[in-house]
Order: structure tokens, then sequence, then C-alpha cells
């Protein structure tokens, strides 16, 4: 029998608890749909005590949605808009962000799944020629697609590059609550102190049964994203039982303890693994995945009982992920198997 929880995605992960009674709380009688109940303009000013007060805030159902939106409310088709090569939005969203902005991605190598001002400038050619797309947005994600971190020196150094040209700065937060935990910064000394324009706030891989979140920090931005959203097919008739989980996940800060739980976790498998010859741990682990190399043939054998998803086939590399409901008998147990299965 498989065991019940993986290593493979903070995704396949259930629900928290308190957000299943959330829902069910919220489910009581009728309200208006589409965002005009008490339960949304609850969670929105939820939000904006967490992020500022002079934040707009919008729900949508999924991560895809909240990068391609946030990017179709910043940009012409003819617009362009950097990236590393292994961010989401360029790699694991079936072209979405092309296909609803109109605009080229142009992908960066970043080893370390990190922009820097060199790459960035490396992409920033073309300006004003009729004949060339125009950078309009600096895309990052935090934490990276690698797991890694941005220092907020670095994320600053950005923004001021990005506003210095004409440009804003998406940021894909899928796992910012991870990062935040992680650096111990509050949600908006990780995003709007360092100069953030757009932030898709992500809920589903901490603990949401769905729901994630559009933050603009800057309001002009956000003047047509009420038909940007209803366009891009994700306002929600019944609004109010995203807007619960969002909520109860800023309340009482159980987004920290449940990113802070699934880091913790990490580093623990990161100890477990790092004790076998075998295997290596490629990429630092700083928030909640862990990246190794291990041997080719011992791939197949641990995907039997426990599935995760491979990262780098031609280097042997495979990501294992924790979750907010991952423990410590989880750790030992798959760290035990992994070793049984590379000798």
């Amino acid at each position: 029998m498989k065991p019940a929880r993986s290593f493979a995605s903070d995704n396949n992960a259930g629900v928290h608890p308190a957000v299943l009674q959330a829902i069910a709380a919220a489910n009581q009688g009728h309200v208006v749909g589409y965002g005009d109940d008490p339960y949304t303009a609850s969670a929105v000013a939820k939000f904006q005590e967490h992020f500022g007060p002079d934040t707009e805030v919008f729900f949508v159902f999924n991560g895809t949605a909240a990068n391609v939106l946030s990017l179709r409310a910043l940009t012409e088709s003819y617009h362009a808009v950097i990236c590393t090569e292994a961010a989401h939005i360029y790699s694991d969203e079936c072209g979405a962000p092309e296909k609803f902005t109109g605009c080229k991605l142009i992908p960066i190598a970043a080893p370390d799944g990190k922009l820097t001002i060199d790459a960035v400038e490396s992409a920033y050619h073309g300006i004003g020629d009729q004949h060339h797309v125009q950078p309009r947005v600096i895309a990052i994600t935090q934490a990276t697609e690698m797991g890694t971190l941005y220092k907020s020196e670095e994320i600053k150094a950005l923004t001021r590059f990005a506003h210095d040209h004409d440009m804003f700065v998406h940021m894909d937060g899928a796992r910012i609550a991870n990062a935040a935990a992680s650096l111990g910064q509050t949600l908006k000394q990780a995003t709007g102190d360092l100069g953030i324009d757009v932030l898709s706030f992500g809920g589903t891989k901490n603990g949401l049964m769905a729901g994630e979140a559009v933050i603009f920090f800057n309001k002009s931005l956000a003047e047509d994203f009420l038909y940007i959203r209803k366009q891009g097919m994700q306002l929600a008739s019944k609004m109010r039982f995203i807007a619960t989980q969002l909520e109860t996940l800023l309340a009482g800060d159980l987004w920290l303890k449940n990113a802070r739980h699934a880091n913790q976790m990490a580093k623990l498998l990161e100890k477990e693994i790092s004790q076998i010859p075998a295997i290596e741990i490629v990429y630092p682990v700083e928030a909640n995945g862990v990246f190794a190399r291990i041997p080719q043939a011992a791939i197949a054998k641990i995907q039997k009982c426990y599935f995760f998803y491979v990262w780098n086939e031609e280097q042997s590399v495979v990501r294992w992920m924790c979750s907010f409901d991952t423990t410590e008998e989880d750790v030992s147990q798959f760290a035990a198997f992994v070793a049984k299965s590379v000798t």
C-alpha cells in the first residue's frame, strides 16, 4: 500500500481543516453573487491589512489565471515580458500568457532560478524601434521554481531598474508565504515594500481547496481589471467560497504556520537525504522544496511507492516538495525508502 502522502507537490496535499470549516460556515443562506457579498468584502479588508490599505485585491480560481491576467493588465500585445527560462509562465502554462496577452516572453538562463540586473539588461533592447517588441514587464517568482529565494536587495534592484525604464515588475507568488516565512518577513515586506507592482498570491499550495488573489500595489494599474477578470473567465459567481478560504488563510497567521511547517519539513528532508552518499542536493533548500541528483536507476524504484517529478531527466535531478501536512514520520519513512532504493 502506498503512503498517504507523497513528496510530488504541495498541490497534492489536502485542504487544511480550518479552511474546510470556513467553507461550511459560509454555506448558510443566500448572498449576492459575483463578489458583492460580505464574505468577499471581509476577505479584501483582511488582504489590505496585510498588504496595505491602498492595494486593490481580486480573487480568481487558480495560479495560471492570476499570472496571466496580471500580465494582461500590465501590457499591450506589442510588449515583452522578461522572465527566467524556468519560470512557470514560460514553461508550465501551456502558452496561456502568450495567447491571452499577445506578448512575447523572453526567457533568460538563470541557473539558480533568479533574474539579475545583468540578465535583464541583456534582454532590454530595441527600445523605440517599431520592428521590435518593447520590454514592459520583469516577471519574477518568489520562492523560485528551484526553491531558492531572492534577497530583498535583489528584488529592490530589479524593481528600481524596471521603474527607471518605464517597466513593471510582476511577482508570481505561488509560494510567497513560504518565502516570507523563511526570510522572517511580513507579506508586505516581501512584496509591496520592495517595489512589486502586481502580485499573484498563492493559496492553493498553502492549504486551500482553490483560490488565488491578484494584488495591485498601484491602483491605477487595476482600473480595468474587473473586465479583464470577467473576460478571462475568472469571475466566480459564488465568490464567497473562494473569499472565505483566503480570509481564513490570512486570519490568525494560518498562512505563516502552514508555510513555516512546510519549510521545516523540507529542511528535515534535506538533513536526512544529505546523509545518503549516492545523493547530491543541487540547490540551496530555502523554502519547501528539495532538489536532488540521484542515480538514474533509482528513480523508477522510488516512484513505485512515492510519486514525484523528475526536474531534469538528463542530469537525473528530481524535485521533492513538502506541504503543510507533511509530518516528521513522512520524512523519515521517505528518506529510509530512498536510501534503500539507491543502494
